[in-house]
């Protein structure tokens, strides 16, 4: 039942993806970037919907309220495709860190364009970092919200923590807020799977991190927040799936990348 209703799901996932598509296209001439988010965000409360009532995964938000207003760099764990859609409705006027080969697909690169993402070249090294902090920038004098999975790719729950030195170069360039993210989505959205498992997601919105710490003590604290959270997140959901519930890294044991 479980494989059925995963196929289904991404069955009518892609229907409405290419649907919201189809209803962005008058939005590109558009002079404000907004009625595309606005589009991009009901995409995202659709698939949680979907998500609920075809395959019985639920989510939970925890610490929404610590989501400050206007311009923070957002840190979230990256486990899933989940997130890249479905953190978009939690903030007033996002962009996301991306890939740069995302901006040159058909159809959904213009968009990323318009909505003003941010692509990076990974293959450019630090001239990739300081294109990416330039527009960051402009994008917090905006009181914007730039999102960015720290770790640069998915990672399996309990893998070992892989932070890349560019969150921290991004965060000192800035001068704003760092907001963590912890998540356990990988747990029942599963990378390069089609199973979509029952359950309920927890995503848990983390205590911010204030502008101006030394680089080496946000990337400890950083990477230490996260992963505490989101070791507690995946023992939590392993506990309602039925697995075993594997001791969770001590903090210490964290190596950040500095």
């Amino acid at each position: 039942m479980t494989l059925f209703r995963s196929l289904l799901f991404t069955v009518v996932f892609y229907v409405v993806l290419v649907l919201h598509l189809i209803a962005a296209l008058p939005t590109v001439v558009l002079p404000s970037r907004r009625p595309m988010l606005g589009i991009v965000k009901t995409f995202g409360r659709v698939t949680v919907w979907l998500l609920d009532a075809i395959c019985g995964l639920k989510v939970e938000w925890r610490g929404l309220e610590k989501i400050p207003h206007g311009a923070v760099l957002v840190a979230a764990k990256h486990q899933s495709a989940w997130e890249t859609f479905t953190l978009v409705p939690l903030f007033d006027d996002p962009t996301f860190v991306l890939k740069a080969e995302l901006t040159k697909l058909p159809l959904y690169g213009p968009y990323t364009r318009k909505t003003g993402m941010i692509p990076v070249d990974r293959d450019a090294g630090r001239a990739a970092l300081v294109a990416v902090a330039r527009r960051a920038k402009d994008a917090f004098a905006e009181s914007r919200q730039v999102v960015i999975f720290p770790e640069g790719t998915r990672r399996a729950p309990g893998a070992a923590p892989d932070y890349k030195p560019g969150i921290a170069f991004l965060y000192t360039e800035g001068g704003v807020p760092c907001l963590p993210i912890a998540l356990n989505s990988g747990l029942f959205w599963p990378r390069r799977s089609w199973l979509r498992r029952p359950g309920t997601i927890v995503v848990e919105v983390l205590d911010p991190i204030p502008s101006g710490l030394p680089r080496k003590v946000f990337m400890k604290r950083l990477e230490t927040d996260i992963e505490t959270a989101t070791a507690r997140l995946v023992a939590e959901g392993r506990r309602l799936l039925g697995e075993p519930d594997p001791a969770p890294a001590a903090p210490d044991s964290f190596t950040p990348a500095v």
